[in-house]
């Protein structure tokens, strides 16, 4: 499984959460200020170009961290076709797959602990996507998605 990491910064998290994917043989592509090559760490930037790599099938699944969580889950779910879930548990992460089909995990450096990651990681990981009305349901966000579609501006 080839998953997209961004962050804008680094921190104990990132590195504890991106030690734990190469433990269970995850490979990462990462942004922001978790790639060494300098490229944009903004939060917003950060969300969209891990969104854009798993909406593309560049990347099966992206995870995403920032101070509060909420700005990248914002930047990323501008994204179509990205369902970015910001995560504090196990059940929430569960709940997330199942029912939401999220594609992209959001964590807070705020407030994330690593032993806390891990239980978010394991229930990510763990949990198939919904069937049924839980797949219905995702459709008609879909559709929601695709009737604000808008041409490009002329210019």
């Amino acid at each position: 499984m080839r998953i997209a990491v961004g962050s804008d910064e680094k921190s104990h998290l990132t590195d504890a959460v991106l030690e734990e994917l190469a433990r269970r043989g995850v490979e990462t592509e990462l942004y922001g200020a978790l790639n060494p090559s300098g490229l944009e760490s903004l939060w917003p930037q950060v969300g969209r170009n891990v969104g854009k790599r798993v909406a593309s099938g560049g990347c099966e699944e992206g995870m995403l961290f920032c101070w509060t969580g909420t700005g990248v889950s914002i930047a990323a779910n501008k994204v179509p076709g990205i369902r970015a879930a910001l995560c504090a548990d196990g059940a929430t992460a569960a709940g997330a797959r199942q029912w939401n089909h999220a594609n992209i995990l959001v964590m807070s450096l705020r407030v994330t602990s690593p032993e806390v990651a891990k239980e978010i990681l394991d229930a990510w990981f763990s949990t198939p996507y919904g069937d049924g009305e839980d797949a219905e349901c995702v459709a008609r966000v879909s559709a929601i998605e695709q009737s604000f579609s808008v041409a490009p501006a002329r210019r």
